[in-house]
Order: structure tokens, then C-alpha cells, then sequence
């Protein structure tokens, strides 16, 4: 594509707009698997315990800041006993690890439920960060809470699953033709994570909102397309 060239075509899609309340508060997310109907009554109680304390440590993150709530606090407020926070949680960085798998397997599961394997790996790209972005509109306090909290404490850059996600779609668009082949897709999918992540950091530094969070998360996968489309 000619630099400059403007990025729009048949084969993109305008955006659909949400309807209000369509999108759940982060903390109310299901597990990443969703516990089956044979799985024993002592297994689904273990499963509907550590929910709850994930529910309990994500609330008090969002009041009281993650560097300033304890294991000791969200056993408090759960009321349970400090040890039963550690069996499920061994350290208070698992959390946020659990709130990043939450969300991520929210919209793998919008997506799916959206049918985008047949589309363009372009839309499948708009729609993953369309999904992320509404995420975070929809729970903006909680999202400065923990998403600052997973940058400086969780090694927020070094968890691979956002990149290997956006590298798989990235070589299905490869694949079709639709992508340049030359393009290393683990890197793309490294370029894409990293500049959603700074993105949403910019977005939640400031009050209000300094920019549209989704509008702005639009314009700068344009950027990044120009480099990849064939």
C-alpha cells in the first residue's frame, strides 16, 4: 500500500455501537473455564471460594489501591482466615495475573460468539481491541487501579499471552494473503500488545479521560497496519 494511502476498503466493517450495559463490570467476569456439571460438589465449592476471594481483592484494589490493600485485608473482608487467601492466592501479583486472564478470555469468547474466523484478519484486530477498549470504558476506576498495579508490579510487557493472540491472528491474516509474509508475526503480535497497553496507561493517567479510549485504539492500529498490509 502506497504511504499515505488511506486504510479503509469493502472488507472493513463500521463499528457497531453497544448498547448500554452490555459490557459486565472486570470483577464480575467468569473464570477463564467455567467449572463443568460433573466436576465433584467439593471442586465447585473450592472454584466458587476462590471467585469470591478474586471478587474481594479486585473491589479493594479499586478503593484502597493494590500497594496499600493486604492479604491480611481482603481475608478480613472476605471473612476468612489469612491461610485461605494463600492457598488460593500465593502472592497478591496472582491476582492481577487472574484479572489479565479474565478479561482476555471475555473476549476471546465475544469473538468467537462473533463468528471472525471467516472475516479479515484487519477486522478480527479491531474487534479484539473494539472488545478490550469497551472492557475498560465500562470499569474505568477499576481498570487505573489494576492496570497500573500489573505494570509496575505484575511485569505487566512480559506476559506472553496477549502477544501470542494477536500473532495468531496476525498469521491467519498472513496466511490469506491478506498480511505480508516477510513480517515476523511473533514481533507484530509484540508491537500490537505494547501499544495497546501504553495506550490504555495514557488513557487512565488522567481524569477525566484525556481521549476516546476506543477512537484512539482505532487510529493507532491504522498506524500500525500500514506496515502490514499487503
Amino acid at each position: 500500500m502506497p504511504t499515505g494511502a488511506p486504510l479503509s476498503s469493502p472488507a472493513r466493517k463500521p463499528r457497531q455501537t453497544r448498547a448500554a450495559g452490555a459490557v459486565p463490570d472486570s470483577a464480575s467476569l467468569p473464570p477463564a473455564e467455567p467449572a463443568p456439571d460433573e466436576l465433584s460438589r467439593r471442586e465447585r465449592k473450592r472454584r466458587e471460594a476462590r471467585d469470591r476471594l478474586y471478587q474481594t481483592a479486585v473491589s479493594l484494589f479499586t478503593e484502597h489501591g493494590f500497594e496499600a490493600t493486604t492479604m491480611d485485608a481482603i481475608a478480613a473482608r472476605a471473612d476468612v482466615a489469612r491461610a485461605t487467601v494463600f492457598n488460593y492466592f500465593s502472592q497478591k501479583v496472582a491476582f492481577l495475573e487472574e484479572w489479565g486472564i479474565r478479561r482476555r478470555a471475555y473476549v476471546a469468547r465475544a469473538m468467537a460468539a462473533g463468528e471472525l474466523e471467516d472475516q479479515p484478519a484487519t477486522q478480527q484486530l479491531r474487534r479484539y481491541f473494539q472488545e478490550m477498549a469497551a472492557l475498560n470504558v465500562a470499569s474505568r476506576p477499576q481498570t487505573a487501579a489494576l492496570m497500573d498495579a500489573s505494570w509496575r508490579f505484575g511485569g505487566l510487557l512480559r506476559d506472553p499471552a496477549p502477544d501470542l493472540l494477536l500473532s495468531r491472528i496476525v498469521q491467519t491474516g498472513q496466511r490469506r494473503g491478506e498480511l505480508r509474509t516477510e513480517i515476523d508475526p511473533a514481533q507484530a503480535g509484540q508491537i500490537l500488545s505494547t501499544a495497546y497497553f501504553s495506550t490504555v496507561l495514557r488513557w487512565i493517567d488522567a481524569e477525566p479521560p484525556p481521549f476516546p479510549l476506543i477512537e484512539q485504539l482505532d487510529k493507532m492500529l491504522d498506524i500500525i497496519l500500514r506496515g502490514l498490509l499487503v
